[in-house]
C-alpha cells in the first residue's frame, strides 16, 4: 500500500459517535475523547444525535461549545438502529482513520495514539485495540498478544466483529463500504468482516486497554433488542459475505465457525425448550437452508461436540433429537468420555451416542479442546506419519536380515 500524502487540514482520526438516549453515559464517553493523548489537533469528532429525547442532543451542543477538539454535531430523526448514524458520520469524516465509538462506552487515554501509531507502523487497514467489559462480559481470547499483522484464519480475531475498531478511511471510501441499514442486528459484523477480508491486513494492540465496553444499568442497548428472526438475517448475511469472498475449503470453514457458533447456535440453546412449538418449527425452517448451503465436514471438525450435534440435528431436521440434547445440557449432565474406533478416538457420550442412526459416532468425536465437568478434554492426537514410516523401515530391515541369515543356517 502506497503512503497517501496527508492534507494539512486532515486529522489523523475521526471519532464517529452515534448518539441515542445516551445520558448519563455520554458524559464519560466525550470526556474520554477529550483526554486522548493523541491531542485535539490530530483528531475530530463527528457526533450524530439520532432523535434523542433524554437531553443527549443538548449535551452535545454544550460540549461542542467548549471543547478544543474540532466537532460537528448532526441532529436527525430516529433511524431505528446504529447503522444510519454511523453512515452519516462516515460520510462527513475527514480523518485518515475513523473509529466508531458507541456513546455508552469510553476510551483508555492512550487508545487513539497507540492504534494510529500501530496502523502507520504496520501499514494495515484495520487496528483492533484491547476491549474490556464494564458491568458486562467481553471477549478475551484475541487479546493475548500485540501483533502487527494478525492471521485472520488461524487466530481468534474473527470472533471480534464489533464496529469498535480503527479503520483506514481510504479503504472504506475506495470500496464504497457502509453499514447495512436493513439489518437490525449484526450489521457491524458484516462491515468488519468485509474490512478484514478486503483490507491490507489487521493489527492487534493487546498490551493496553483501549476500549471500555459498558453494560447499561437500564439495559437500553440495541444489541439486546429485536425478535429472533433478526439473528437469522444476520447469520445469513455474514455467511453469504464469507462465501462470496473466500473460496470453499479450510479457510472458509475457519471463518464460518463465527456465524454458526456465535450468531446461529444461541437460537438453539436450552432456552428453546421453553418456546412454543411454532417458534421451534420456525427456527428449524430458518436455519435449514443455512446449514444446507454452508455446513461442511471440515467445519464440523472445528467445533465442539455439543455444537456439532445441534447443528447436525438441524441438518437432519430432527427436532426430537435436538431437544434430547438440550434437555441433557439444561440438566447439567456431563457426557461420559469413551474411546472407540480403530484407531481409537475420544468421544463424548451425549444422548443417542452409539445408536448410529441418524447421527454417526463421528458426530460425537472430540476434535477441538473442550471442558467437561471443569476438566480440559483434548482430541486424540493423530499418530505421526514418521512413526508409521519407522515401523515400515524396521519391518523391511527385519525381513532383509532374515533373508540374509537363512542361507547361512544351512551351511555344513
Amino acid at each position: 500500500m502506497a503512503d497517501m500524502p496527508q492534507k494539512s487540514d486532515e486529522p489523523d482520526v475521526s471519532v464517529i459517535i452515534g448518539v441515542y438516549e445516551a445520558m448519563p453515559y455520554l458524559v464519560r464517553c466525550l470526556e474520554s475523547v477529550e483526554a486522548q493523548t493523541i491531542g485535539a489537533e490530530r483528531m475530530e469528532i463527528v457526533a450524530v444525535d439520532d432523535g434523542s429525547t433524554d437531553g443527549s442532543g443538548e449535551y452535545l451542543k454544550e460540549f461542542a461549545a467548549r471543547t478544543a477538539i474540532p466537532i460537528r454535531v448532526v441532529h436527525q430523526a430516529n433511524s431505528g438502529g446504529p447503522s444510519g448514524p454511523r453512515n452519516v458520520g462516515l460520510g462527513m469524516a475527514r480523518g485518515r482513520y475513523v473509529f466508531f465509538l458507541d456513546a455508552d462506552d469510553y476510551f483508555g487515554e492512550e487508545a487513539l495514539e497507540r492504534m494510529v501509531a500501530m496502523g502507520d507502523r504496520a501499514r494495515t487497514d484495520v487496528v483492533l485495540g484491547k476491549i474490556v467489559g464494564v458491568n458486562r462480559g467481553a471477549a478475551k481470547s484475541m487479546w493475548k498478544e500485540t501483533v502487527e499483522r494478525a492471521d485472520l484464519f488461524n487466530s481468534n480475531i474473527k470472533f471480534t466483529l464489533s464496529a469498535q475498531k480503527l479503520f483506514r478511511r481510504d479503504l472504506l471510501v475506495r470500496l464504497g463500504m457502509s453499514f447495512d441499514e436493513k439489518l437490525r442486528t449484526g450489521e457491524d459484523a458484516l462491515f468488519t468482516m468485509e474490512a478484514y477480508l478486503r483490507g491490507n491486513g489487521i493489527s492487534v494492540v493487546a498490551d493496553y486497554t483501549c476500549y471500555y465496553l459498558v453494560g447499561r444499568e437500564d439495559r437500553n442497548q440495541m444489541t439486546k433488542k429485536g425478535d429472533y428472526t433478526r439473528r437469522f438475517d444476520s447469520a445469513r448475511a455474514l455467511m453469504g459475505l464469507i462465501a462470496d469472498l473466500v473460496p470453499a475449503g479450510p479457510r472458509r470453514d475457519a471463518l464460518m465457525v463465527r456465524p454458526f457458533v456465535i450468531t446461529l447456535l444461541p437460537q438453539f440453546g436450552p432456552g428453546l425448550l421453553k418456546q412454543k412449538e411454532a417458534v421451534r418449527t420456525r427456527k428449524m425452517a430458518l436455519a435449514a437452508p443455512l446449514v444446507e448451503s454452508y455446513w461442511t465436514p471440515g467445519l464440523a471438525r472445528r467445533v465442539k461436540v455439543h455444537e456439532r450435534l445441534r447443528l447436525m440435528c438441524i441438518a437432519e431436521n430432527r427436532l426430537d433429537l435436538l431437544l434430547d440434547v438440550l434437555r441433557f445440557m439444561k440438566d447439567g449432565k456431563q457426557p461420559a468420555k469413551i474411546h472407540r474406533g480403530n484407531p481409537s478416538r475420544l468421544h463424548l457420550a451425549y444422548p443417542h451416542f452409539g445408536e448410529r442412526t441418524p447421527l454417526p459416532d463421528s458426530a460425537y468425536e472430540v476434535t477441538v479442546t473442550e471442558w467437561v465437568g471443569g476438566n480440559r478434554v483434548e482430541p486424540t492426537p493423530p499418530k505421526p506419519y514418521v512413526s508409521f514410516a519407522r515401523r515400515v523401515v524396521r519391518k523391511v530391515r527385519r525381513t532383509a536380515r532374515s533373508a540374509f541369515r537363512a542361507p547361512r543356517a544351512h551351511r555344513v
